[in-house]
């Protein structure tokens, strides 16, 4: 048993441990987000309402069917519902019965209330790829972001290093008599504030792993992080087209564009549900009714044996009695309840017409916000392709100017490095005092890391640049 314990012990810190190291790529953390959003699937569900609203237009061309029945009891005067006499009894009556209207023309309502329905999954769809692009790329900028931090703090890390070594090099050219004593004190607080630089940097980066977590919806934030990797510029030909292709191209792609323009189909086919109401409405209907009653039926009269004849009053004149014949009413029970269903059945079948002649201004008016809305549609597209050719020359204008930068960086970090060669090698000869050294090393540091932030600068704005171009984003290289 405390083998089978310990066997357990182990395998569960192996699961544990297998959940700590994993390291998420750029795609399986699009894929996460694109799957487990909550507005996406909050657009999913719209888009669900949509396919029932189409369902709703294809129940417009068929007819409408109901059934009806009723049982009711009668107490006192009333009719009997199948001889048409007034009785003073009891009786139960039962009815049923089945109707159905269909539409014949309506205006093509019906007909524009589907094209409607279709086209409206289509918009739906669009906003919803449109939701998973700039979801994706939200992804792939807080990707990004923890990749720039993390080599920040590799830089700050190697710096550091490199301060320690250069310490214990000043110590030992004080200890020789070559450097003052008071030559190390310099280097001691680069060496301080380098490590408080470190801690900024992992809280850092550690707000940035909780950033993405949460965009993915993952709450695990200790146990959370991405592959590192050796990501350098991307070979992209993308920079090889003008602004003006790549905002082309972005019109045949961005989503956005594409909700717009359904936008003004939308708004056509809302003027002609609006028009539609102008033209008659002509259905067909038919019905059919049965009913039956439980009561006695009346059979005739019969006279009586047993006292035929009953005083009524007497002559004026004479005195003499006035007699009359007494009669016994005769009743029998009535037919079988699917006899009288059989026999009382009735049918009635017919068109409408309703022609529509004056409405309050109601369907004028709709016409008018129709065609309203139509141009608002079109103002909308017409705004949106200009900001979108707004945003690629910023977009384009952005990696260009953030391709020089890095180019740049690059530049001065070779420069700085030579200086700091040569620095180095006049401090070791103690021609040089620790304050110029170290101001020298910090020039060197800020090189190091204006090239790491250069660099995934430009990355990123390659990245919205092929955003606009249609390009897949989950891909760094």
């Amino acid at each position: 048993m405390k083998k089978v314990y310990i066997i357990i012990l182990l395998i569960a810190g192996t699961i544990t441990t297998t959940h700590a190291q994993k390291k998420w790529a750029l795609k399986e953390c699009v894929d996460y987000a694109l799957e487990n959003n909550i507005a996406i699937k909050q657009a999913q569900l719209d888009r669900q309402n949509t396919e029932i609203d189409k369902k709703d237009a294809i129940g417009g061309f068929l007819p409408t069917l109901n059934a009806s029945t009723s049982h009711s009891w009668n107490i006192g005067l009333n009719t009997n519902v199948t001889t048409g006499v007034l009785q003073n009894q009891t009786t139960q009556n039962t009815s049923a019965g089945l109707s159905m209207n269909v539409t014949l023309f309506d205006g093509l309502q019906n007909v524009n209330r589907l094209h409607r329905a279709n086209l409206a999954l289509i918009a739906n769809q669009y906003q919803l790829d449109d939701m998973k692009d700039n979801t994706s790329l939200q992804v792939v900028q807080g990707f990004l972001q923890i990749l720039f931090n993390k080599e920040s703090l590799k830089v700050l890390k190697l710096q550091i290093e490199v301060t320690k070594k250069e310490l214990k090099r000043t110590q030992e050219l004080v200890n020789e008599g070559v450097l003052a004593e008071g030559e190390i004190a310099e280097i001691e607080a680069n060496v301080a504030t380098q490590e408080q630089q470190i801690v900024n940097a992992e809280n850092t980066l550690r707000i940035s792993k909780i950033s993405l977590a949460q965009l993915l919806l993952i709450t695990d934030y200790d146990n959370f992080d991405i592959e590192e990797g050796n990501y350098m510029i991307p070979t992209t030909t993308i920079m090889n087209n003008t602004p003006k292709q790549i905002f082309e191209k972005s019109l045949e792609v961005r989503n956005d564009v594409k909700i717009s323009e359904t936008n003004i189909e939308l708004a056509e086919y809302d003027l002609k549900l609006a028009q539609g109401q102008r033209y008659p409405t002509l259905s067909g209907f038919y019905s059919f009714n049965t009913r039956a009653n439980n009561s006695d039926i009346f059979a005739g009269l019969a006279e009586n044996t047993e006292e035929p004849f009953s005083v009524i009053g007497n002559v004026a004149t004479t005195g003499d009695p006035v007699v009359t014949r007494n009669f016994t009413r005769l009743t029998e029970k009535s037919d079988p309840l699917f006899d009288q269903f059989s026999a009382n059945k009735g049918h009635s079948f017919g068109f409408q017409l309703s022609i529509p002649i004056f409405t309050g201004f109601r369907i004028s008016n709709g016409i008018k916000r129709s065609k309203i809305a139509i141009e608002r549609a079109k103002y909308n597209l017409e705004q949106t392709k200009n900001n979108l050719e707004a945003t690629v020359n910023q977009a384009y204008n952005d990696a260009k100017g953030a391709l020089k930068s890095y180019e740049a960086a690059e530049k001065t970090l070779t420069a700085r490095k030579i200086a700091h060669d040569y620095s180095t090698e006049r401090f070791n000869e103690g021609i040089m005092n620790s304050f110029d050294f170290s101001q020298s090393k910090q020039r060197l540091e800020a090189a190091e890391s204006d090239v790491v932030r250069t660099k995934y600068d430009y990355i990123f704005r390659l990245k919205i640049l092929e955003f606009y171009f249609g390009l897949p984003l989950t891909e760094l290289n």
